[in-house]
């Protein structure tokens, strides 16, 4: 029997989104909740969240814009129940589907994935560089952080493969690994949004959020930086709107 200690229930996007968790391991936070308000989902898309853990990003991209229809893919079978469980319990339509976001064109077609059928692919792949950070004992969460040598490229191409010409590809990174982000995108998609996105105005960005349109033609385009906190080191008004649900950033508005 599986202990209910084991996990939490919590509250995001300012209560609108309740989600159960493991207490260990990966656990969803402020990532998924920026990579969701990053998303220019609109309604009637067909959007497909790559590593979706227990569904946080997709869930609350389902919340701000609806109706969607949202797959989740997730590699590990019980994050996925976990993911099933919370779209349910919020009352979210979502196809759950156990697949390794590496897997073959054939595996993905199989799954219901087929080439140039989905709108929006939003992602948080694992992104720590193995070769600078120590990883966890705890298996699920090294899965989740810790990138393998082809990760990035693997789960972009398998983003551009199941979008249509025109769709939306929108994915959080580390900032120091921002060049290989644009190396990878350079094949197959362009018309590139960069948000940074800074813990406060005086540290150097921690993380990048980049929208790409699959063969998009149009320039590359640097946001206005995020800072998480103010200057008295509490959230901005701006993260605390996205967090309580009230609020987009501008990568949403394509």
């Amino acid at each position: 029997m599986t202990d209910p200690g084991a996990f939490t229930e919590d509250a995001f996007l300012g209560g609108q989104l309740r989600l159960r968790q493991p207490k260990s391991g990966h656990r969803a936070g402020h990532d998924a909740m920026l990579l969701a308000a990053a998303t220019p989902a609109r309604s009637g898309d067909r959007v497909v969240d790559f590593g979706a853990g227990v569904g946080a990003a997709g869930l609350a991209v389902a919340k701000r814009v609806a109706p969607i229809e949202l797959v989740l893919v997730e590699i590990d079978a019980a994050l996925a129940g976990l993911a099933r469980d919370n779209a349910a319990s919020n009352a979210i339509a979502a196809d759950v589907i156990v697949l390794d976001v590496t897997s073959t064109a054939d595996a993905f077609a199989a799954a219901g994935l087929a080439p140039d059928s989905v709108d929006v692919v939003l992602m948080n792949p694992p992104f720590n560089d193995p070769t600078r950070h120590r990883a966890s004992p705890d298996k699920g969460r090294e899965t989740a952080h810790v990138a393998a040598v082809a990760t990035l490229e693997s789960w972009i191409h398998a983003a551009r493969r199941i979008l249509k010409s025109g769709g939306v590809l929108t994915l959080i990174w580390r900032a120091d690994g921002l060049a290989e982000v644009l190396t990878t995108l350079a094949r197959g998609f362009g018309s590139l949004a960069i948000l940074p996105v800074h813990g406060d105005a005086a540290t150097p960005a921690i993380r990048v959020l980049i929208r790409a349109i699959k063969g998009g033609r149009a320039p590359t385009q640097i946001l206005a930086a995020l800072m998480l906190k103010d200057e008295s080191g509490v959230p901005n008004k701006q993260v605390r709107e996205i967090l309580t649900g009230k609020g987009n950033l501008p990568l949403a508005m394509a």
